[in-house]
């Protein structure tokens, strides 16, 4: 049996009560005691923690990372902001199941978003075999993605799937969830999930059986926001559970909508449902560029994709890419360059990438970014960029939690700290289920991070995103020591998660 007494710190346990001086007993991998300074033996090996705050290591309810443990190096974009836990499979991209007959189309199609991978496994206990075999960096906690249970039934076509199709998601959708997952989730601005109806998704949805989470990019954020809020709920209402991804407010001519967004939200909560919402703290969005064309151009294979895209009856119709030559540009700039279009910029781009680029979108306002922020049903997510595809991500792939904490805590006073970390830690503990962790407390896993309330701030920007944050020393996971100083010392230490019953 090992023992650690954490000293000297402000305890920030979880709860929004406020911050106090306390003392915490870890036993082996678990919080064994918490107590007022002084009140432990003398003779406990101890760590001094004077002048930092002490929190429930963070949760990330929005990543992207379903491929880090597959990587051979250790993503750490995430354990220096003091994250401990994802969950992942978000927006439809999971990375099962995956089916004999559309084995190509979900391969080229999950390449828009990971680094290359070798598909070896069919159904989630194929894959999450070979995740556990590989290890976490942080503790993983997946989702089934609704675009790729789309793919394994019918490819990358726009017609609605028929009784048998149904039948294969449902049954991939059953397997998932037996298997581990938290819950379906859904992007419906990326094909094939665009051409989804709402029905096809209330039929996946009786899956979770009133009690499981709907999670969704939902089909429009900005000027049918208040008509996709509807639909999500529809959903959620038959899943049992809705969490709205990454809610905000797009186009200068919706500014302003938020409240009414909000607004949206609690009369369904006042009618009995459970319903959630996570933020990221940046008015910029970031996605795949070919989000920006037409669906129906979007249908087919790459070959058939791009055969459309480099025909001159589609440029009459209608940026971080593969090769990263165009990292840091705007598509005014490329097409100034290059002398063309703007819309003959971005076809370019596509082209000469095969689909296989990422734009940074400046599309929100800060007053409706507050205004969802300050929400307390809003948790914290980073939506960054799967790892191990280079270039110049979004920068909340590394800094979104420091900055809620500089930012949005210590200078903005949008929330206050006890707030702040409650979003980061119980609230999405309890949205998801997520199992003895996001509070200090005796029996909880001693995932814990320390930081400087002081100092705590984003250094990554939009030309140089990379960068680590600025005042997070000291993280745990499972009573070890994994980051010192700010150093990452290993080796993966997470585990991949269940929920909890």
């Amino acid at each position: 049996m090992t023992e650690l007494l954490l000293t000297g710190a402000h305890l920030a346990d979880g709860t929004t009560t406020p911050l106090r001086p306390a003392d915490v007993l870890l036993r082996d991998d678990r919080i064994a005691a918490v107590d007022t300074p002084g009140a432990f033996p003398p003779d406990i090996p101890r760590r001094d923690l004077t002048g930092l705050v002490l929190a429930p290591g963070f949760i990330d309810v929005h990543s992207h990372a379903d491929n880090a443990p597959l990587l051979p190096t250790d993503d750490t974009t995430k354990i220096h902001q003091g994250i401990t836990t994802e969950i992942v499979g978000n927006c439809g991209f999971s990375l099962a199941p995956r089916s004999r007959d559309h084995h190509d189309t979900l391969a080229t199609f999950l390449q828009r978003l990971f680094a290359p991978l070798q598909l070896t496994w069919t159904g989630f206990h194929d894959l999450f075999a070979a995740t556990d075999a590989a290890g976490y960096v942080t503790n993983y906690c997946p989702l089934v993605g609704h675009g790729t249970l789309r793919i394994a039934a019918t490819g990358m076509t726009d017609a609605a799937p028929d009784d048998d199709a149904r039948r294969t998601m449902r049954t991939a959708l059953e397997e998932g969830m037996t298997a581990g997952a938290f819950g379906l989730s859904s992007g419906l601005i990326y094909p094939p999930a665009v051409f989804a109806t709402t029905d096809e998704l209330t039929d996946l949805a009786t899956v979770l059986g009133g009690s499981g989470h709907y999670v969704t990019h939902m089909r429009n954020e900005g000027d049918a926001l208040l008509d996709s809020l509807d639909e999500a709920l529809r959903i959620g209402a038959v899943a049992g559970r809705t969490h709205i991804s990454h809610l905000k407010v797009t186009g200068r001519r919706n500014w302003g909508t938020m409240r009414t967004a909000l607004d949206r939200l609690d009369r369904a909560r006042q009618h009995g449902q459970t319903v959630h919402q996570d933020v990221y703290p940046y008015t910029a969005s970031s996605t795949m560029l070919t989000a920006l064309l037409p669906s129906h151009l979007l249908v087919g294979s790459p070959e058939e994709i791009l055969a459309r895209l480099t025909s001159p009856a589609t440029r009459d119709e209608i940026a971080t890419t593969a090769s990263h030559r165009h990292e840091g540009r705007t598509l005014a700039e490329i097409a100034e360059a290059t002398g063309a279009e703007p819309v003959d910029a971005l076809i370019d781009v596509l082209v000469t990438e095969r689909l296989r680029a990422a734009m940074i979108h400046f599309s929100m306002h800060e007053d409706d970014l507050e205004l969802a922020l300050a929400d307390p049903r809003t948790a914290i997510g980073s939506d960054g960029l799967p790892p191990g595809t280079g270039g110049r991500p979004h920068p909340r792939l590394t800094s979104t939690f420091p900055r809620v904490l500089g930012r949005y805590t210590r200078d903005r006073e949008v929330l206050t700290l006890p707030e702040a970390v409650h979003r980061m830690t119980w609230l999405p503990a309890q949205i998801f289920g997520i199992p003895d962790r996001g509070l200090i407390a005796p029996g909880k896993v001693a995932d814990l991070v320390a930081f400087d309330p002081r100092t705590v701030r984003d250094r990554g920007d939009y030309q140089d995103p990379l960068q680590q944050p600025a005042g997070i020393p000291w993280v745990c996971q499972g009573g070890r020591t994994v980051v010192e100083d700010g150093r990452y010392l290993g080796p993966r230490s997470g585990i991949r998660l269940t929920p909890r019953s």
